[in-house]
This record gives C-alpha cells, sequence and structure tokens, in this order.
C-alpha cells in the first residue's frame, strides 16, 4: 500500500510591501512642557537627542484604536480591504492585556477575522521582526496578504520625573501590508538579541512586585528606564554592523541605498551610522524623531509613512532599515518603497 503525500504550501518566489500607514498621537508635547520635573531645558533635550517635540495620545486613546486607524491607512493605500488579509502580526510592549493578543482585536475591528493573528515582543525591533516573518510566509505560501503593525503607547509607561527615557517617548502606530511581488521586495533579515544585557533597557520593576506590594511598600506603577550611555555605545558600535550585513544580504551595496529608515531613537545614533555605513551624500535619511519622539515598534513605519507622504521617498526606493532596541533585541532588512 502506497503511503499518502502531504500536500505543501505553493510557495511564491517573492514578496514586498505594497503600502504604509500611520497615526500619531494627537497632543504635540514640547520640550518646554516636560522639562520641569527632570530640571532640564528645551536646549539640552535638542542637543542630545534631536527632538523638538513629542506625539502623544490622548488618556481615552488605545494602543488598539492607534492599532486599527494605521492598519486601515496601510490597507488603504495598498488597495486592499481587511477580508483580503490572512495573517494580521502586531508588535507592542505597551498593550496591557495578556490576552487575548492585540493583533486578534485588530483582526476582528478591521474586518480580517478568521485570519491567524498574534503579536510580536521585541520592543523597538518589532516592526522589522515582523516584516521578516511577514515575508517568510508570502513566500512560504502560508499567508497571501500579511498585515504587520507596529503600535506603542509609551506615555502609559513614563515617569516624568525619570532623566533617562521619560524626555524621549511618544506614541504613536505605522503599519504595512506585505504580498506577493514579480521582483524581490524585501531582502534577507539580519536580526539577533542578547539578553545579557537585557537590564540596559527595562521596566523599573516587574507587574508581580507591582501585584503584591503591601500598603506602605514604595513599589509604584512599571515605568521604563535606561542606561543612556550604555545604549548609546551599543547602537551606534554595534548597530552599524548589523545594517551593513543587511545590504550586503540583499546583494547590494551602501551606494545603492536610496532610503535609510532606523529607529528613530536618537538623532546622535542615526547621525553617528549614516556616517560610519558610508552612504551616498543624497541618501534621504529619516529624521522623524524631531516631532514625533521615539515610538518603540512603531517608529520604522511611522518614518517611512511620512517621508512618502511629503515626497521626499517614492515608491521603488531602495530603503535599509533596522530596528534596534529592549532585549537587547535588533533586525536589518532592505526593502523596496511601495
Amino acid at each position: 500500500m502506497t503511503r499518502p503525500t502531504l500536500r505543501a504550501p505553493q510557495p511564491v518566489q517573492h514578496a514586498r510591501i505594497l503600502g504604509v500607514g500611520g497615526v500619531r498621537g494627537e497632543n504635540v508635547v514640547v520640550n518646554d512642557d516636560i522639562v520641569g520635573p527632570i530640571n532640564s531645558s528645551d536646549e539640552w533635550i535638542r542637543q542630545r537627542t534631536g527632538i523638538v517635540s513629542r506625539r502623544r495620545a490622548g488618556e481615552d486613546v488605545t494602543v488598539a484604536d492607534l492599532a486599527e486607524q494605521a492598519a486601515r491607512e496601510a490597507l488603504d493605500a495598498a488597495g486592499l480591504q481587511g477580508s483580503d488579509i490572512d495573517t494580521v502580526l502586531v508588535s507592542t510592549v505597551t498593550w496591557f492585556e495578556q490576552t487575548p493578543s492585540l493583533a486578534a482585536v485588530v483582526a476582528d475591528r478591521i474586518g480580517a477575522t478568521p485570519a491567524p493573528a498574534y503579536d510580536i515582543s521585541a520592543a523597538c525591533a518589532g516592526y522589522a521582526y515582523g516584516i521578516a516573518q511577514a515575508d517568510a510566509l508570502v513566500r512560504a505560501g502560508t499567508a497571501r496578504h500579511v498585515l504587520v503593525i507596529g503600535v506603542e503607547k509609551m506615555s502609559d509607561f513614563i515617569d516624568p520625573t525619570d532623566r533617562s527615557i521619560s524626555f524621549l517617548l511618544g506614541d504613536g502606530a505605522g503599519a504595512a501590508v506585505v504580498g506577493p511581488s514579480e521582483e524581490p521586495g524585501i531582502g534577507r533579515t539580519v536580526w539577533g538579541s542578547d539578553g545579557s544585557a537585557a537590564t540596559m533597557i527595562r521596566q523599573t520593576h516587574s507587574w508581580l512586585d507591582y501585584r503584591n506590594a503591601e500598603p506602605g511598600d514604595d513599589v509604584e506603577w512599571p515605568t521604563l528606564r535606561q542606561e543612556g550611555p550604555s545604549v548609546y555605545k551599543w547602537a551606534v558600535f554595534q548597530m552599524t554592523p548589523v545594517a551593513e550585513q543587511a545590504i550586503e544580504a540583499a546583494g547590494l551595496r551602501p551606494e545603492d541605498i536610496d532610503v535609510f529608515l532606523p529607529h528613530q531613537a536618537n538623532m546622535r545614533i542615526i547621525d553617528h551610522m549614516v556616517k560610519k555605513l558610508g552612504l551616498r551624500e543624497d541618501v534621504v535619511v529619516a529624521r522623524d524623531i524631531a516631532e514625533t519622539g521615539n515610538t518603540s515598534a512603531a517608529s520604522i513605519p511611522l518614518a517611512t509613512e511620512r517621508l512618502l507622504r511629503e515626497g521626499q521617498a517614492k515608491s521603488g526606493d531602495i530603503a535599509l532599515q533596522i530596528g534596534f532596541g529592549a532585549g537587547l533585541a535588533y533586525a536589518a532588512q532592505v526593502v523596496v518603497l511601495p
């Protein structure tokens, strides 16, 4: 008797980003609004980070609201509807519910049910992680159209008196639809993590500590902290080689890159990477951090959306994107802009 043979998914050769969308918190928070509690100044923040203002959402706005709006914009840009989506991936570290996943909630809101949906917890590298997974799913034939969302409401985890990271953070969501392509549109992802340095960007304490605190204990709502000098050194000296590897993995050279889309962590980090990578003088560099702040998983798609909307970048441009942050997690890939 002949044993039955499984039918394998029908793979496709290439995938690409078909459309992007983004939404920022509705409130513009300038430096002068936050310098008092951290005993700082507008000049200090600008010199250290390049941030002039950041966008933060109102108290009644949830990460689900932000993610849904960004998803709808990405679908419109791709010329698709929610029912066309086969998989929903959401990268976030600011969804308050352990379960259900934010991805499942968003999938229902946009009409993508019964598409599989799951969350990614890779902080600032999360969107690039999602693009890597979407690329693999499409090319393997497991999905045809994958929605990738990076969304954060960082203002829910800010201690306004903290001088290490609070003044950097903003709220927003960026989304991309990945689908099949006749030509390569997403290069091989170079990614990884280093948990031995996880304390460099962290919560002040765990939710378990907060839950178990007794009356009178000095255990407040968990907020974020970072070891600024250590994070800066890691980003500028260890992430530039990762970006170089992503260019090489795509079969390209630095001079082939039209647009640079780094995680919007710090303007000084961005400037250092541009210099070290040897990109062309006319390369378009995303600097959305100046007016949006650091939105973690949302920063790369938000920066992409802005460059395309304002005409600084165009469809078909070759872009290098790299995310890096808490974990420590990182991921980089070269993509063709939609």
